[in-house]
Formats: structure tokens, sequence, C-alpha cells
């Protein structure tokens, strides 16, 4: 069975707000590879139209200067499937890309058998916070950056959860910026 996985970014104080820091190029190609093992995306409305039309459009650019951001790019480009779950969403770009409205679990169950690549939800906070208050997470990615900003959207913030919801640590990663990588599975 495929495993979902959730990856952000966020400060010490839990801020997730991409707008309000940015990642050094350790950080862009852990993420990277991140995307190469993933053969599905998910995505909430809003980040889905963060992410699309602008990285694909990256990865269709032929005057793209090589590096990082390319490649980013290109490994989104090659994802099999791309979920959005929205109620509001009028339409999506591209053949690989579908909207979901309803029975998020159902969905994210199906695609679980589903043979491929783990599916990796990249980013958002009340989509995934939702996702992991119904125990849909498998693998949590967490970079923490050394950075306080005291403001922003923060890391699971408005869940409701039922119980307690533990998690194991079975990875580190400390990059040259000070910044960790943390791998937790839900146990």
């Amino acid at each position: 069975m495929r495993k979902v996985v959730y990856a952000i970014n966020t400060t010490l104080d839990g801020c997730c707000d991409h707008t309000k820091f940015n990642p050094d190029e350790e950080i862009f190609m852990y993420y990277t590879q991140l995307m190469r093992d993933a053969g599905t995306l998910l995505y909430g409305r809003k980040t889905y139209q963060l992410m699309v039309p602008y990285w694909p459009d990256v990865a269709k650019d032929a005057s793209a200067e090589p590096g990082m951001g390319l490649d980013f790019a290109r490994a989104f480009a090659a994802v099999d499937k791309i979920v959005v779950f929205s109620k509001t969403l009028g339409s999506v770009e591209g053949e690989k890309t579908k909207i979901v409205r309803t029975d998020i679990a159902g969905e994210i169950l199906k695609l679980k058998q589903e043979p491929g690549k783990d599916i990796l939800v990249h980013a958002g906070v009340s989509f995934p916070a939702h996702l992991a208050a119904h125990g849909l997470i498998d693998e949590y990615r967490i970079v923490v950056c050394p950075i306080v900003l005291g403001e922003g959207r923060r890391l699971f913030e408005g869940i409701n959860l039922p119980g307690k919801l533990q998690l194991k640590l079975v990875e580190s990663t400390v990059f040259k910026s000070g910044a960790v990588a943390l791998r937790y599975l839900k146990e």
C-alpha cells in the first residue's frame, strides 16, 4: 500500500507561510527528491493555485536557468497524477489533474491501494490538518528553519483531533543552514 507523506517547511515558532521566508538550495533539493519519490500529489485549492501553472511553466521554459528551481519544476511535471480537493475550484489544468469535491477519505484510501510511488501532500495548513485529523497521513516530513517570525499561518492551525496523534521520529537531517529535516511515522 502506498503511503501518504505530508511535507512542509516551518519556522521555530511554527509559521508555515511561504511568503514570510524562503528555503535555501539544500532544502530546495530535499523537496525536489521528495517530489521525485512521489507518484501522486494531493492539494487543497489554495496550494494547487500557488503551484499550477507556475511550476509546469518553469519546466517548459527553454530559457530557464539550470539549478534548483528547474530541477524542482521538472520533478513536479513528472508526477503521474495531481488530485485537488476543493468544493469551490471551477477547473484544473492538464489531463493528469482532477478535482475531488466530496469523500476525501474514500478517495485517499482508493489512491493508497493503487500501485506506484508515494502520495505527497506538499505544503498547506488547512487541508493537511484535515487529513491528519482523520488519520490519513502516514508520514510527516517537517523541515524546521532556524528563524522566528512571530506571525503567519501555523503548522496544524485549526486541527481538530479526536485524540492524541502519536508520531515516531525515524530520521533527522541537519542542513548547513541549521535547518533540520524531521521524518516522523504515524504510530
